[in-house]
């Protein structure tokens, strides 16, 4: 059955299932929900790639990497798409939650700083959404996936981490400070800090909010 094209549509970007190891669960859950208050359809993708590595989140032991798109797959409820089927035609907006997933697995931040490269079908979704002018919103740790595709001087926040923003810029973005309960809109490119600031749920949930509702219009 064809969809209602007068429901807007969103692509939501895990990372893995956890935060330190994959997606932030709070944030992908809040992002959700926020979408989903705004009347927007909503569906998942992931890179299917192996995990760079996987933490066990009680004692932060090393466990056996596992496959990125399958781990993801625990936050989606199963219904999940790999990310190199991603078509920028079929949505009005992609969104991409924190968590060190989207450090380690989308890019190679957490390991490169600045020198990081970013996965390929990572890379292609931005920058055909980019490209068409559709809206994209990063959240948490993710705008520095931002800096590295989009570049050219984009304005996005990760909050106010001197080390990160430092990076940020050395990739060619621009760090703009901004609170957890607030975010940042450079053209069709959203941000927000969440949890690189966020005390707590509560807080993410203002600032996700806030983006989403603004990404809506």
């Amino acid at each position: 059955m064809e969809k209602n094209k007068s429901i807007k549509r969103a692509a939501v970007v895990l990372s893995g299932c956890g935060v330190y190891d994959g997606s932030e669960i709070h944030e992908a859950v809040i992002t959700l929900l926020a979408l989903l208050r705004n009347g927007i359809d909503v569906e998942f993708f992931a890179p299917n790639i192996a995990s760079s590595d996987c933490v066990n989140h009680i004692d932060g032991s090393a466990e056996t990497p596992r496959n990125v798109l399958i781990e993801s797959a625990r936050i989606a409820r199963g219904n999940i798409t790999p990310l190199s089927t991603f078509d920028a035609e079929n949505f009005d907006m992609i969104l991409f939650p924190g968590g060190f997933g989207a450090a380690k697995n989308l890019c190679t931040f957490a390991y490169d700083g600045a020198n990081c490269v970013v996965e390929e079908s990572v890379k292609k979704a931005i920058l055909s959404m980019y490209e068409a002018g559709k809206k994209l919103g990063f959240i948490c740790i993710a705008p520095v996936i931002a800096a590295k595709v989009i570049s050219n001087g984009v304005k996005i926040t990760i909050g106010n981490d001197a080390g990160t923003a430092e990076a940020i810029n050395a990739m060619g973005g621009q760090h703009v400070e901004c609170t957890a309960d607030s975010f940042v809109q450079d053209g069709n490119v959203f941000s927000t800090p969440a949890y690189m600031l966020a005390e707590n749920a509560a807080v993410v949930e203002v600032g996700v909010s806030k983006m989403v509702s603004k990404m809506s219009e």
